[in-house]
């Protein structure tokens, strides 16, 4: 199986802390998040590992992966980032995580581990997370429903925690055939419709389509990082000498 990385986003809400370098090179717990998301895979066996570049890229070039640069960064999202990878999609199982996030190996190998074209982690201890990052913790979280196994909801705004299982973490795989389905799917749409669209709903109208995704639960032991409060707040949790269910070093 082979890793990538999406890296081509700038993190503007992480202001002067993204001015210098690529969100993911930003530091937390006195690494650069790109090297915790380089570790987690390797300790789960994925060893060849691409990323995807776009923002100051050549900042990548020290580190000791495949380099895939997006030209398009500047004015696409997410989905654009990964099709730059497309020709290893096609033939490979790969699994592919956002750039800004940290987890545990163990979440790796579990999706690793799924046998579905298309699999996708959450993590069912998201409102112990969302209720210290925010003061309203609706006001960032979005559904997320699973039957069997199995996507049926993901990506709205919701007003109830009961539509909410966990929160998508970011971290999903794709077997050839799956990216078949979702290379299917954006014949459909031409090249400004492609470079808005996001992950999640890419992943909400592949379920329109009736389109398998598989859920892979995780508890806890890993985090987003959105913006420097983030920042403050993780570092002060992981200084304090107690367990933290969201720790992913643990």
């Amino acid at each position: 199986m082979k890793g990538i990385i999406l890296a081509a986003g700038r993190g503007s809400r992480l202001n002067r802390l993204t001015a210098d370098k690529p969100k993911p090179l930003v530091e937390l717990a006195g690494k650069p998040l790109f090297d915790w998301q380089l570790s987690a895979m390797r300790q789960a066996a994925i060893s060849d590992i691409t990323v995807i570049t776009g923002y100051l890229g050549e900042q990548f070039q020290r580190f000791p992966v495949n380099r895939i640069h997006n030209p398009f960064w500047e004015k696409s999202n997410m989905v654009r980032t990964l099709l730059q990878a497309d020709n290893l999609l096609q033939h490979e199982d790969c699994l592919v995580s956002y750039g800004d996030i940290v987890y545990h190996p163990d979440w790796v190998r579990k999706l690793k581990d799924s046998p579905a074209d298309i699999a996708i982690s959450y993590d069912t201890d998201w409102l112990d997370l969302w209720s210290q990052r925010f003061d309203e913790p609706l006001s960032d979280a979005e559904s997320f429903q699973s039957e069997a196994g199995f996507l049926t909801d993901i990506g709205r705004k919701v007003s109830d925690l009961s539509d909410i299982a966990g929160q998508y973490m970011g971290l999903l795989l794709f077997r050839p055939h799956g990216w078949l389905q979702v290379k299917k799917l954006l014949q459909g749409y031409n090249h400004a419709e492609i470079d808005k669209l996001d992950m999640t709903s890419l992943l909400s109208r592949l379920l329109a389509r009736g389109i398998s995704i598989a859920t892979v639960p995780v508890a806890g032991r890993w985090l987003e990082v959105d913006d420097p409060d983030d920042l403050i707040f993780y570092e002060k949790q992981l200084a304090v000498n107690t367990y933290w269910k969201h720790d992913w070093r643990l």
